[in-house]
């Protein structure tokens, strides 16, 4: 669920922590580093029923291919969807593509 809640601040203006989303975690969590070389893609088999992925881009655009359709992340964007569901990470453009990926069960 996207959240997107500033949770704390510091006394510098850039000194921020900001909540971008939760999934309810019942058996397992995982955090990957992933990068996409250009024209490179990644093609998932479905999880089990219960798993959600959340991704984050650090640098470059992500185009992520769902059942219900396409989204292009561009660094310092999120996504959060099930993972139970055929899907795929793209990446279209001329640079690499690095982001974190968390998968939740």
């Amino acid at each position: 669920h996207r959240i997107n809640a500033l949770a704390w601040k510091g006394r510098n203006k850039d000194s921020r922590a900001v909540l971008l989303g939760s999934v309810a975690a019942t058996q397992e969590a995982q955090l990957w580093s992933w990068s996409l070389a250009p024209k490179d893609r990644y093609l998932a088999e479905p999880d089990p029923a219960g798993w959600h992925e959340m991704v984050f881009v650090t640098q470059g655009v992500l185009t992520l291919r769902l059942e219900d359709g396409t989204q292009q992340i561009r660094a310092g964007e999120h996504a959060i969807f099930s993972s139970a569901q055929q899907y795929a990470y793209l990446n279209d453009s001329e640079g690499v593509t690095v982001f974190v990926r968390t998968s939740v069960m």
